[in-house]
């Protein structure tokens, strides 16, 4: 298998396209459209059509021989996710037949050291999805030690997080953190591991990669807009890789799933209808083979839901971790 078609090959690609059940004449949105695996499933069925969405130029620049070979089946929109509903909208469509998702950064990404997403391959510190907003450098220029310590804490479950902040903060007042190799090492130098551990900058790689590209927020607004636009009977399914997105998930799919009357303490609040009916009760894991091939898929999870007939939710209060903007204004 040349390199190209490996990076066609979506995690869980058959299972969650299996999942959405795609079927002639249907519209479906590939919500994160990489290097277009789960949109090649979804073509694979007869008369099908499918918008793509992606805030990575580079991936809707590599996505057009996709859009040839389609036939007008397919469009492709460089964008946020979270804004699938507009763009349904702006091509004329108000109800669509499946979503999938495929939450957090691509091993493409991953692979460009220009882009500054991996301490493997030294490069500019940037992790931007897109190509506006802040760097990763802006942000561990600018942002107050308390607020560093938070986000390396809570988007990178890191034990160690007051004592990586605390060295980037010192290590800044000296010269500029501009590389991933310059901040892996700073982090390594506070951060211990043993031989067959993770790098010890994993987490906190993680944590700048989920605030500079705001990932929990645009996860958060792209599944109620998902609820907006499926019909009843259309499918959503989402493929998250760590306990954070996965966490989201579970949660927004339970709330919607539930079905019953008020509180017994407060009779007079009533429970919305369900807005969608779970396709299982448990999560959908790569199999041996898939994780032996890639070793990214090992932990992957795929959730699946069907849209009832209820309306769409409230929207709820947005989740209190800490905003991109929030912490560059600094301190």
């Amino acid at each position: 298998m040349s390199e190209a078609d490996q990076r066609h090959i979506s995690v869980l690609g058959p299972e969650a396209v299996a999942a959405l059940a795609p079927r002639t004449g249907g519209i479906y949105v590939d919500a994160t459209f990489g290097a277009g695996g789960y949109s090649r499933l979804i073509l694979a069925t007869a008369g099908t059509r499918v918008i793509g969405i992606d805030r990575d130029p580079t991936a809707i620049a590599g996505g057009q021989d996709l859009v040839a070979q389609a036939d007008g089946r397919l469009a492709l929109v460089e964008d946020r996710f979270s804004h699938l509903a507009e763009i349904c909208a702006a091509q004329g469509i108000d109800a669509i037949d499946g979503v999938v998702m495929d939450v957090g950064v691509s091993s493409m990404q991953l692979d460009q050291a220009g882009r500054g997403f991996s301490f493997r391959l030294d490069g500019p510190l940037d992790m931007r999805m897109g190509g506006n907003g802040p760097t990763a450098a802006d942000v561990v220029a600018r942002a107050a030690e308390r607020d560093l310590a938070d986000v390396i804490y809570i988007f990178g479950e890191e034990r160690h997080s007051r004592a990586v902040a605390r060295a980037i903060v010192a290590a800044r007042k000296e010269q500029p953190i501009t590389t991933t190799r310059a901040l892996a090492d700073i982090v390594a130098r506070v951060v211990r591991s043993k031989p067959g551990d993770i790098h010890p900058a994993t987490r906190t790689f993680q944590a700048l990669r989920i605030l500079v590209n705001e990932e929990l927020d645009e996860l958060e607004r792209a599944l109620v807009a998902a609820e907006r636009v499926l019909k009843p009977g259309g499918r959503l399914a989402v493929v998250s890789f760590h306990s954070l997105e996965d966490r989201i998930v579970k949660t927004f799919l339970a709330e919607r799933s539930k079905s019953g009357g008020g509180s017994r303490h407060l009779p007079e609040v009533v429970q919305q209808p369900p807005s969608f009916t779970l396709l299982s009760r448990r999560p959908v894991v790569p199999s041996d083979e898939e994780t032996a091939a890639n070793p990214r898929a090992r932990s992957a999870k795929l959730r699946g839901a069907e849209r009832t007939t209820a309306p769409a939710h409230a929207v709820s209060e947005e989740s209190s971790w800490p905003r991109l903007d929030d912490v560059m204004r600094g301190g």
